[in-house]
């Protein structure tokens, strides 16, 4: 086949196989009347077809059969995304590829589904083995020069023709550019592959601190996974998903908002001193450089480089568990309070960082016992059956972690002779069907509240100190509220951002 024909040919199959997302968005938000809709939606279609007929051209032309090998994968992937994009209704960005990228095995086994493999089979391996297999007249350099030629002035031209209908682009560019296959996952990549490198940079060290008196204080800290705050009773919910937490004294809660959608970034802005691109030392690595006994704990992943001597990872956690339900993540508080009475140190941080509320298969992520709400959805992709099933398998993980918080607090109420304290926040909310979205991983600029509206509690044993009267906190007050209650002062403490009175 002519490579003209061919590259014609793979751009026509690119947009009748991947881009009904793309087209089905722009016919639901395109809010202008007349010639302008018309105008905007054929300048969007030409656009599709000849730049993705510019890219495949060229590559073919340029790298012969590494480029068809290169688009054969893109095809294959497409197959992938595409489905996706439809069933979790995601918008793939680089938030999106960093969660990809941060996805282990056995969270990525959760989505294994027959229609999956039936997506990826029919819309991604079969496309992508003809891609590979076609052998292709690739013609001259002239007719390539012409060939370039015209395609660029075609899309010159029709962008020409809208250039006052694209302000509505740059409104929606960050939804248009997600849908647009297969660039929005290559571009995105290469953007998350750059941020990462940014961030891989050997973290900027924090002024030292000093620890100012010998006052025995331990404080836990939780990391939750996915926990939106309208569905804790504590906040006003009406299903009574917190019965032992709203039974505790001395436990405050407080609005906040998480100021990302994915555990990256969120439990970055969690452990750091302030807002920063930037990799400056972590609240763990802080402490542990300055005097303190710092432990961690985890089922999860995702958080920033941990510089510190007690780091359990999930599967140690796991395979040490003595009591409770080992698979699940009560692991993480079995035997806690034996662990904080083993340290000789007068300040001790424990972190314990969860995965209780994630998808899609929320089912898994409680014990049977726990399943108050019922009948249950077994996963996301189940919700077109009902979707009272699914928001009751993620209210159960909620009652799983009222009883998992719960857990902390009596251990902690059982230790002597030490000032203890938790303190709870979830890395970001959850999607549950509103608008049609489900999870998270949405960017910022147009993330919906569930996604956004997160718990923050803080528990203290004793009224050793005095909470200020605030109402709303931030992932940032975690950094300075932990290092008052463990007596840290440092040139970077920020008053301001303590819940504790001076």
């Amino acid at each position: 086949m002519e490579l003209l024909q061919f590259s014609a040919l793979l751009s026509l199959l690119n947009l009748l196989l991947y881009h009904f997302p793309f087209f089905k968005f722009v016919y639901e938000n395109i809010n202008m009347g007349g010639m302008a809709r018309i105008m905007l939606a054929a300048c969007l279609f030409i656009l599709v077809v000849v730049v993705n007929f510019f890219a495949f051209y060229l590559l073919i032309f340029l790298l012969r059969r590494v480029g068809q090998f290169l688009i054969g994968v893109f095809f294959a992937l497409n197959g992938a995304a595409v489905y996706f994009i439809l069933t979790y209704k995601i918008i793939i960005d680089d938030t999106m590829m960093a969660n990809l990228f941060n996805t282990q095995y056995s969270e990525a086994s959760a989505f294994f589904n027959v229609w999956m493999v039936v997506s990826i089979l029919f819309l991604g391996v079969l496309p992508a083995a003809y891609v590979m297999a076609q052998r292709v007249n690739y013609g001259s350099w002239k007719r390539f020069g012409c060939t370039m030629g015209i395609s660029l002035g075609v899309i010159l031209v029709s962008i020409g023709c809208n250039t006052k209908n694209f302000l509505w682009v740059g409104e929606h560019d960050t939804e248009l550019g997600g849908l647009v296959l297969p660039w929005s996952y290559v571009v995105n990549t290469c953007r998350m592959e750059n941020a990462k490198a940014r961030e891989s940079q050997q973290e900027i060290l924090l002024p030292d601190a000093k620890i100012t008196n010998d006052e025995p204080s331990v404080m836990v800290l939780v990391i939750g996974e996915s926990a939106r705050r309208d569905h804790f009773s504590l906040y006003g919910y009406e299903r009574c998903t917190n019965p032992l937490l709203s039974a505790q004294e001395r436990l405050h809660t407080y609005l906040a908002n998480s100021c990302n959608t994915y555990t990256m970034a969120c439990t970055k802005s969690i452990l750091e001193y302030k807002e920063e691109n930037d990799l400056y030392e972590i609240l763990p690595n802080y402490l542990y450089r300055n005097g303190v006994d710092v432990y961690w704990r985890t089922t999860n992943w995702g958080q920033p480089p941990v510089h510190i001597a007690h780091f359990q990872e999930k599967e140690y956690v796991r395979a040490n568990c003595t009591c409770g339900d080992a698979q699940y993540d009560e692991a993480l508080v079995c035997g806690l309070r034996e662990l904080i009475e083993s340290s000789d140190s007068s300040k001790v941080l424990v972190v314990l960082h969860t995965s209780t509320s994630h998808g899609p298969k929320y089912t898994e992520k409680y014990p049977k016992r726990f399943e108050v709400f019922t009948p249950v959805s077994d996963k996301v992709e189940s919700v077109s059956r009902s979707n009272d099933q699914l928001i009751n398998a993620y209210d159960n993980t909620i009652v799983y972690t009222d009883y998992l918080l719960n857990r902390v607090i009596e251990q902690l109420k059982e230790i002597e002779g030490r000032h203890t304290a938790m303190l709870y926040l979830s890395d970001h909310g959850e999607s549950l069907g509103e608008n049609d979205l489900f999870m998270h991983g949405v960017p910022m600029s147009i993330a919906p509240k569930e996604q956004i509206e997160i718990p923050f509690l803080l528990w203290t044993s004793d009224d050793w100190r005095t909470l200020k009267p605030v109402k709303e906190a931030t992932q940032h007050h975690v950094f300075h509220t932990v290092m008052d209650f463990l007596s840290v002062e440092s040139p970077v403490f920020d008053p301001e951002m303590d819940l504790f009175e001076p």
